[in-house]
Order: C-alpha cells, then sequence, then structure tokens
C-alpha cells in the first residue's frame, strides 16, 4: 500500500468525530431494560434504595455518554437525562402493553416471563421505545445505533423516528422494516418479513411522510410490502401475506395474495409406489 493511502486514513482519524463507543451506548441501554425488566438478568437489589441508586447512576451515564458526543453538543444534556428518566415510568407502562398483547396473542407463549426473556420482538421492541423517547428529544445519533443494535441482534429495522402505539405486537419477527415517518396505532400485530416502507428512497424526500400509517388493531402477516407516506391501512383490517400495496384500504378490509397452484396429486404415488 502506498504512503499516500496510510497519510489518507492517518488525516481521516484525526478529524473523527467524537463518540462513545456503540459498545458502551447499547450496554447503558441494555442495563436499563435489565432494571426494569429483571426478568431479563435475575439480578435483586436488597432495597428500595439501592434500586433507586442504580437509577440514579444510569441516569449519569446517559448525560455522559451525550456529554462525550460530539453531535449533542448544543443540547442541554443533564436536563434532557433527566426528562428521559422521569418519562420511564410512563414508557415501562407501555413496555407491558406489548408484553401482554405477544402472550395474549401467541399460543406458544407459556408466561409473560417467557416473552421477556426469550422473544426477539420483545427486545427490539424495548430498545426502540428507549431511542424513540431519546429521539423525541432532539438527541442525534444515539437512537440510531440502539436501534440497528436490535436490528444486528433480531433482524428487526424499526427506525427510531417511527410512532408505535400500545399493544405492539411482533411475532419470530426476522426481515420486518418500519420505516422513519411510519406511524401505528394501538394493538397492531406484524408477523416476519413485513415491510412498511417508502415508494421512493430520493434524496429529496428527506424530511417528508414516505412511509405508511397503519391504524387501530391490524394484522399483517408474513412478506407483506406496504408502500407510501399517502397509504393508510383502515382499523380493524387484515393483510394476508405476501400482499404488495401502495394504496389505502378502507377500515375493516380483507387483502390476501392468491396464486395459481397445481397441484400434483399423484406425485406420492410415483414417490412411494401407492396405489390410488
Amino acid at each position: 500500500m502506498s504512503q499516500e493511502f496510510y497519510q489518507q486514513i492517518f488525516n481521516k482519524q484525526q478529524r473523527l468525530e467524537a463518540v462513545p463507543s456503540n459498545k458502551e451506548i447499547t450496554k447503558w441501554a441494555l442495563q436499563v431494560i435489565h432494571l426494569l425488566f429483571p426478568e431479563q438478568t435475575g439480578k435483586v437489589f436488597g432495597n428500595v434504595d439501592d434500586l433507586k441508586a442504580e437509577f440514579k447512576m444510569l441516569e449519569n451515564e446517559l448525560c455522559h455518554i451525550m456529554e462525550t458526543t460530539k453531535a449533542c453538543a448544543n443540547h442541554d444534556n443533564r436536563k434532557c437525562a433527566s426528562q428521559f428518566f422521569e418519562e420511564l415510568p410512563q414508557l415501562y407502562l407501555v413496555l407491558n402493553t406489548d408484553i401482554q398483547a405477544i402472550f395474549n396473542g401467541d399460543p406458544a407463549a407459556r408466561s409473560e416471563f417467557e416473552v421477556v426473556r426469550t422473544y426477539p420482538g420483545f427486545f427490539a421492541i424495548s430498545l426502540y421505545r428507549l431511542a424513540h423517547s431519546l429521539y423525541q428529544k432532539d438527541v442525534p445519533l444515539i437512537p440510531r445505533i440502539l436501534t440497528e443494535y436490535a436490528h444486528s441482534k433480531t433482524g428487526i429495522d424499526i427506525h427510531p423516528a417511527a410512532e408505535i402505539g400500545e399493544y405492539f405486537y411482533i411475532d419470530h419477527g426476522t426481515g420486518i422494516v418500519i420505516g422513519e415517518s411510519c406511524k401505528i396505532g394501538d394493538h397492531v400485530k406484524l408477523y416476519q418479513g413485513v415491510t412498511l416502507g417508502a415508494l421512493s428512497v430520493d434524496k429529496s424526500m428527506a424530511n417528508t411522510k414516505r412511509h405508511p400509517t397503519v391504524e387501530d388493531h391490524v394484522v399483517i402477516y408474513s412478506g407483506a410490502t406496504i408502500l407510501g407516506g399517502g397509504t393508510i391501512i383502515g382499523h380493524n383490517s387484515i393483510i394476508g401475506g405476501n400482499v404488495w400495496l401502495t394504496k389505502s384500504l378502507p377500515p375493516n378490509s380483507r387483502v390476501y395474495h392468491t396464486p395459481s397452484h397445481r397441484v400434483l396429486k399423484s406425485l406420492s404415488r410415483r414417490i412411494f409406489g401407492t396405489k390410488k
């Protein structure tokens, strides 16, 4: 490699924007989730004062993370961290609605403990809700780091700017994409491979409503793709697997993909020698 190449990389390092490592940022977020849901770690505290001290320590750590992030230089980081933790009880209540939705909706779920401890959907939702709270306070960069960490662990990609209501249920989840300007109501259920995306990824569409709106009590089955900022899925609708939608649907709609199949009934006879 040439000296010019080495110099280019060296110069880039000198201009590097200050930000704590992704590992440090995600570790903080996971500690918050583990305090809210000790089911994930089994850690218990001897008294309430010790628990309060742990929350205060994490508040100070969030402030430190923002203060050492150049992109947060113009923020009142102490006030932002304080507001985040003041709102944490409400965030906790909303996360509990997500747990209830998953437990009540999945026959395979044996307990809420199992949902909290093992379900990738709940893991991704938890980090999204923390990230969204920070995003609402105009915290740059850090919310995206958190949701991309969840994406890397679960295959569930939720932009922190997306607006998602209570009782949100992700079943299986791998391959789900929820775009930046997506709006999702209450009691919505998504299966794996669902895309709530944009019709165009042209840069000129930044800061516009590019992603769909999904109203309350909608179920979207695996592989469905719904695109466009003007696309609204009316409440109490069901979207079948592999459906492709770019237009709005009225409430109580039922949309299914109906491919043509030709069943070879004689296949088993040819393979296993069975008689008709």
